[in-house]
């Protein structure tokens, strides 16, 4: 037919959906169009296919690679290469290297525009249960090795073809096109490299026999950096063992070295700690709200003001790369300028008298020891009940008498356990300094335990109806949204889709950072009032249309329910639709019906919620480009 773009005959692996289902190769008749790619049963003698056996939609694909050969495989099984959908791997082997290469190339043509494309994919088959490459015994668990490009191309957030109308610009090239850096990304695992030498930005208590305890400043010597999260080193007395990966920084460059680099902070939080400091000339150094620059702040008690000021130098750049703070003054590097500056203030208010450092907090680990994911329960004390969720009782308490954690109890009855805990196995190896932590689980017991990070000042929600001064600044109120995109863009370039995002779903540390949870749990729900849309349980406030009418969920729905939650903080906590019952929502938002302007929000704030509601899903943007958006704004308010 003229609409087949390829055939072939192929051998196709069976998928092997349970760890006891016996694996079976046979000929298959693969037909190649624009829109599935289908095989069929084949009649050697007569030359013919016969019925349909299975397809998959071209727009489902996400990944299209060779995979590794097994040892002693035979001849006519030498060429394998693999179609990664929904379903998982679907494993076809070529009788050349030129016919494999020829479907490669061409599915990667066409899938080239697809959402939702791998980051990372496993090289080696499914085999008995496990990954052969990595040993995972979870058949979704991500990919372990990295694409140099999503496959073989640059990312697009678009899943319209190219014969359709004009695509929108990549993230990339709306990066050139505007001249404006993306928002900072997590770091793909580095690949396994020769040795490096890091230093100890905090130290580190050793909590399983192959842990490696960490001494604050001193050296040591990276020998494996396979999991992204946990790193085997050295210590100078020839000890070995693994480091969380976030405790260190390398020893030849970096300003994490100076403690005068606070990593992470905003503007607002900045000002906390000078303030709390109170020192004439007291000063930090943080990234800016755009990404790859850098700010000076400074507290000053010139003029006598009480408590004293805070001021904010932005740190500029020369057209030849140097560095400054004060036009006649260029530096080669920004410790060079730092150090300058802290004997001359050369067109500064004060010159930097005192460093004030955040690092007496260690950032959160994935999980409470390299490969722990099971917690024994005897080592969790309970302090204190936080609040009763979705699942049940939610306690505040200490992870071997030390430790903060928060620990959902799940009540029973309420999770799928089992999908859960295989699930969880994956969620710890999720790690971005705005989604909270999960720490592991307990097991053995009923009800079960899920263990997290603990930030102490709770629920965002709550944190805005009581815990904001009674006047928040436009640069408050925004840097909370720019924590939740950059949390939920880590998300979506995971294929994480959260299903449940909302105000009362994300958590305040005690610096302010707002952290995302709960993302994935509501797969989990077996409450049949949560699970529907019509039911009263059920996020209906946060959901788009085609989640109300078809229970469609993508990651652009989670793009509906982040605008969603932008109005729930410029409303300061209020409730979206407030005189609305669930029923009329559903009506009136299918009709066209939208949140109205906060009175906080301005119109370019209003702007980035409005695109977020677009009736058509693939029309809103990507979580990327909502975290650019608002990154953009911070830095004109400042």
């Amino acid at each position: 037919m003229s609409d087949n773009i390829l055939e072939e005959l192929f051998i196709k692996r069976s998928q092997q959906k349970k760890k006891t289902s016996p694996l079976n190769y046979k000929e298959r008749w693969f037909v190649l169009t624009q829109e599935k790619i289908s095989y069929y049963d084949y009649d050697l003698d007569k030359g013919k296919r016969k019925g349909l056996r299975g397809s998959v939609d071209v727009e489902k694909i996400k990944c299209v690679e060779t995979v590794q050969t097994e040892p002693n495989t035979p001849q006519e099984r030498q060429y394998p290469f693999q179609i990664i959908y929904d379903e998982g791997p679907l494993y076809i082997f070529a009788k050349s290297e030129d016919v494999r290469a020829l479907w490669i190339k061409t599915l990667k043509e066409l899938v080239r525009f697809n959402k939702d494309l791998m980051q990372k994919y496993h090289p080696c088959f499914w085999h008995d249960g496990m990954w052969l490459c990595c040993q995972q015994e979870v058949k979704l668990a991500m990919g372990c090795k990295v694409l140099d490009t999503k496959n073989g191309f640059k990312s697009t957030q678009s899943s319209r073809r190219a014969s359709r109308k004009p695509l929108p610009p990549t993230p990339v090239e709306f990066q050139e096109k505007q001249g404006r850096p993306l928002p900072p990304q997590p770091p793909e695992p580095p690949a396994p490299s020769a040795s490096m030498t890091v230093i100890a930005e905090y130290s580190y208590t050793a909590m399983t026999d192959m842990d490696l305890e960490l001494r604050k400043d001193e050296e040591y010597t990276i020998l494996e950096k396979s999991d992204p999260n946990w790193w085997k080193a050295r210590d100078k007395y020839g000890k070995e063992g693994y480091i969380p990966s976030n405790y260190v920084v390398e020893a030849a460059s970096g300003l994490e070295r100076f403690n005068w680099y606070s990593k992470n902070m905003n503007r607002s939080q900045a000002e906390q700690l000078l303030k709390s400091e109170n020192k004439d000339g007291g000063f930090l150094v943080r990234d800016s709200s755009k990404a790859g620059k850098y700010t000076v702040s400074l507290l000053t008690k010139v003029g006598g003001e009480t408590g004293g000021s805070c001021r904010h130098y932005n740190i500029c750049t020369t057209a030849q790369g140097q560095f400054y703070l004060a036009e006649k003054h260029h530096f080669n590097t920004i410790p060079e300028l730092i150090n300058y500056h802290q004997h001359n203030a050369a067109g500064m208010v004060s010159r930097l008298k005192y460093i004030v450092s955040n690092r007496a907090q260690p950032p959160s680990t994935a999980g409470l020891g390299y490969g722990v994911w099971e917690i024994d329960p005897r080592y969790l004390t309970f302090i204190r009940e936080l609040g009763t969720g979705q699942f049940g009782v939610v306690k505040y308490g200490k992870w071997q008498g030390q430790h903060d954690v928060a620990i959902k109890m799940i009540k029973e009855g309420s999770m799928s356990e089992d999908d859960f805990i295989e699930e969880a196995k994956i969620m710890m190896k999720l790690r971005h300094e705005n989604l909270v932590q999960l720490y592991g689980v307990c097991t053995k017991q009923r009800p079960i335990y899920i263990v997290t990070e603990f930030l102490v000042n709770g629920c965002l929600l709550g944190y805005l109806k009581e815990g904001l001064t009674q006047h928040p600044t436009p640069i408050q109120l925004l840097e909370m949204c720019k924590d939740v995109s950059e949390g939920m863009a880590y998300l979506e370039s995971q294929q994480y889709i959260h299903r449940d995002l909302a105000a009362r779903n994300c958590l305040v540390d005690g610096n302010g950072t707002v952290k995302v949870t709960d993302f994935g749990l509501s797969r989990y729900v077996l409450d049949d009032e949560y699970t529907s849309s019509a039911g009263s349980k059920f996020p209906v406030r946060w959901s788009p249309p085609e989640v109300l009418l078809y229970c469609k969920f993508s990651s652009k729905s989670d793009i509906w329910a982040y605008g969603v939650l932008m109005w729930e903080v410029y409303t300061l906590g209020r409730l979206p639709y407030e005189r609305l019952n669930n029923t009329e929502i559903v009506d009136q938002v299918s009709r066209g019906l939208r949140l109205y302007r906060p009175q906080l929000a301005n119109e370019k704030v209003y702007s980035i919620m409005s695109s977020c509601w677009h009736e058509k899903a693939d029309e809103r943007p990507t979580f990327q480009e909502l975290a650019l958006n608002v990154q953009d704004l911070l830095y004109e308010l400042q």
